[in-house]
């Protein structure tokens, strides 16, 4: 099977050109293509299919092999591959577990438009809402001294939230429009160096009381990143387009 390598700051993915649906992958399959040792390795997987009406349907796996919810990182890395394929040129429009995306191109850098948030909880501690996933996400000092994967499970396997499961972020504010976040993902059950439904999670989470259009910049562990967004009242946000780079890495053949 012939497989791409693709990352979007540093948030990485297998990906397989399946419009001829050649390929019906089993979740130990999956799980060992993303092995990092034992497989190509990833944090993710992803099938590229034909969708009447859109450019190309993405089907999303995790890591543990496992049918997962939007991944952001993973609809710009996909966008850069249906280009590549020649597919699409200068933007897309395709379907995606959580309905229609749209995306355009500036180079190497890929901007996703997000759906709309319709509510955000807001607690003492943390803000809880689904940006296609559903994240968990925490202001603290001092992000980059954190155990996030100690402290990630921890949230994640509570009685709360441990049957369906949440990603969580840790969100440092720098100043008014930035932020340094890192995120513990289900599925992966680790940190990853970047996740797109989490920034933008966050970045959603930095406003939630200022009504009117904002850029948020945020800094990953694998790079940078920008979410634009309209809130409309504090519990409805619209227009989110997450932007950042997403980068061809190497193709190659791997036996299953």
């Amino acid at each position: 099977m012939k497989f791409y390598k693709y990352q979007g700051t540093g948030n990485d993915f297998v990906l397989i050109d399946n419009r001829k649906q050649e390929y019906s992958l089993t979740n130990e399959q999956i799980k060992q293509i993303c092995d990092r040792h034992f497989g190509v390795g990833a944090d993710g997987l992803m099938l590229l299919e034909n969708q009447t009406g859109y450019d190309f349907k993405m089907v999303y796996y995790n890591s543990d092999g496992n049918e997962s919810t939007m991944c952001g990182n993973g609809g710009r890395c996909i966008s850069a591959f249906a280009k590549k394929l020649g597919l699409i040129s200068f933007e897309a429009k395709f379907i995606a577990i959580d309905g229609e995306h749209e995306a355009y191109f500036e180079d190497e850098i890929v901007s996703l438009k997000m759906n709309e948030v319709t509510s955000i909880i807001t607690n003492e501690t943390y803000f809880q809402l689904n940006t296609g996933s559903p994240h968990y996400v925490h202001f603290t000092e001092y992000v980059d001294e954190l155990d996030v994967k100690k402290e990630g499970k921890l949230i994640r396997y509570s009685p709360l939230f441990k049957e369906e499961g949440i990603n969580v972020n840790f969100v440092e504010k720098i100043n008014e429009t930035s932020i340094f976040v890192r995120t513990y993902e289900r599925g992966v059950e680790d940190e990853t160096l970047s996740c797109g439904t989490g920034v933008t999670a966050s970045a959603i989470s930095l406003i939630h009381n200022k009504i009117g259009a904002h850029e948020v910049s945020i800094e990953t562990l694998g790079g940078k990143l920008s979410v634009k967004l309209e809130n409309i009242n504090g519990q409805k946000f619209e227009n989110i387009w997450l932007k950042g780079k997403a980068e061809f890495v190497f193709e190659g053949e791997i036996n299953l």
